[in-house]
């Protein structure tokens, strides 16, 4: 008999450390990005960002930890956030995980 082990999306993206260089790609593609930067050139504390986006990442995909930052409709509420902008996000999501050798 085969034997299956499952592995978790927090696993395939290597747990913590690689969530955290994902994360980071993911910025740096988001600050360098003509669509979406100036919303991220703005942030006040980007560091509270990206502690923020790796908890949310790592809890999302089944890793241990807590998620201590705002829900996602309050986070986003007013910004008026169009499609292409959107379709920006996802590309440059898209773009970190390849950089950082993630098969899609």
């Amino acid at each position: 008999m085969m034997e299956t082990v499952t592995t978790t999306l927090y696993e395939r993206l290597g747990g913590r450390p690689g969530i955290t260089r994902i994360t980071r790609q993911l910025i740096r593609n988001h600050l360098a990005n003509p669509l979406v930067k100036a919303r991220y050139e703005q942030v006040d504390d980007l560091d509270r960002l990206e502690r923020h986006a790796i908890e949310f990442f790592c809890a999302g995909s089944g890793g241990s930890e807590s998620y201590t930052g705002k829900d996602m409709i309050t986070t986003h509420r007013g910004m008026n956030i169009s499609e292409q902008e959107f379709v920006a996000v996802v590309d440059d999501a898209m773009d970190a995980l390849d950089k950082c050798g993630v098969d899609c």
